[in-house]
């Protein structure tokens, strides 16, 4: 029973900040860019709270996986690297926390596109 629990609360809490987001797109004038970045700095102030990571331990990879928690990476990293490096850490631990992440996406977006031929939808909706 513990395992449906692991995954009912990270599909709740994950379908929640989606939720937030569709409802920012649908109901207001933000573009998805600011959304999406105002995601990333929310997950960063809840994590330098240290609000976010009782979500984490309750939701798991609904809570990790969405932008709020790339900014909680980035400020656990920014917090780590202070202790170990002083201030000079404040502006080189977010890189070092997400740089397995970001790595993993240039990778794989690098693999895709020598795999798939990109190309426009309106060019092929015209022909």
């Amino acid at each position: 029973m513990g395992t449906f629990m692991d995954y009912f609360w990270a599909f709740i809490i994950g379908g929640v900040l989606c939720a937030i987001g569709q409802v920012l797109i649908d109901l207001t004038k933000l573009t998805p860019a600011r959304i999406l970045t105002s995601y990333v700095v929310a997950g960063v102030i809840l994590g330098a709270l240290g609000w976010y990571e009782p979500i984490v331990d309750l939701a798991g990879g609904g809570a990790t996986v969405p932008l709020t928690g790339f900014g909680n990476l980035l400020a656990k990293g920014g917090r780590r690297a202070v202790d170990e490096n002083g201030l000079l850490g404040a502006f080189m631990g977010g890189f070092t926390s997400a740089a397995v992440g970001v790595s993993a996406a240039i990778f794989f977006g690098l693999l895709a596109a020598l795999v798939f031929k990109s190309g426009s939808k309106i060019n092929e909706a015209s022909s």
